[in-house]
């Protein structure tokens, strides 16, 4: 029994992971994560060529002209 209780303290944080995982899974959160993700990457990278827009657009000059 202390080998099990040491197991559960050493591990909490993981197990407790877990569990939050499974439950996200389970209420289907998982697919307003994705959504919030994406939308928050094109936040970033709309920022980033707002930002550089003349070396975004030579990149993609140079990028379109190995084609």
């Amino acid at each position: 029994m202390e080998d099990f209780k040491n197991f559960i303290i050493k591990y909490r944080g993981a197990i407790l992971g877990g569990l939050i995982a499974l439950l996200a899974l389970l209420l289907r959160l998982h697919i307003l994560l994705l959504w919030i993700l994406v939308i928050i990457a094109g936040i970033f990278i709309g920022n980033y060529i707002q930002n550089n827009k003349e070396i975004v657009i030579d990149k993609i000059k140079s990028y379109l002209e190995k084609f």
